[in-house]
């Protein structure tokens, strides 16, 4: 049997804001187009290697949010072992992005679980190997 690809790292959900521009300080615009992604430099790989027909378990974090339950949805619907994929009190990690029409962008990232990694993590992802 094949050993899997184990990815350690972040699940984050990306919420994407298209405008005209980015707003200034203070200013209230109104967009024009919203979407939301899976997203996470770690699922991102892990999602990457499974459609290319490796086996693949994910070893990280969400909340027990219903965007942590969206995330370990989406990776399992790739084909992507989520075993490890532990639920922590709280939120799941997210990232708002405003976009413009110059393609220029704010980002801002609130980690929520993927900032909460422990040795224990790790130990209990230990049979992967």
């Amino acid at each position: 049997m094949q050993k899997p690809i184990v990815v350690v790292g972040s699940i984050n959900l990306d919420l994407l804001v298209g405008a005209d521009r980015i707003p200034q300080v203070g200013e209230t615009i109104t967009g024009h187009s919203f979407h939301s992604y899976y997203d996470g430099k770690g699922a991102n790989q892990a999602v990457a290697a499974a459609r290319l027909g490796f086996p693949v378990a994910m070893v990280g974090n969400v909340g027990d949010d219903p965007f942590g339950t969206q995330l370990r949805a989406g990776l399992k619907n790739v084909g992507v072992d989520t075993a490890s994929v532990n639920t922590l009190e709280g939120a799941s990690g997210v990232a708002l992005i405003t976009t413009g029409l110059r393609g220029e962008n704010s980002i801002v990232v609130v980690p929520g679980a993927n900032g909460k990694p422990t040795p224990k993590l790790l130990e209990n992802a230990a049979p992967l190997q």
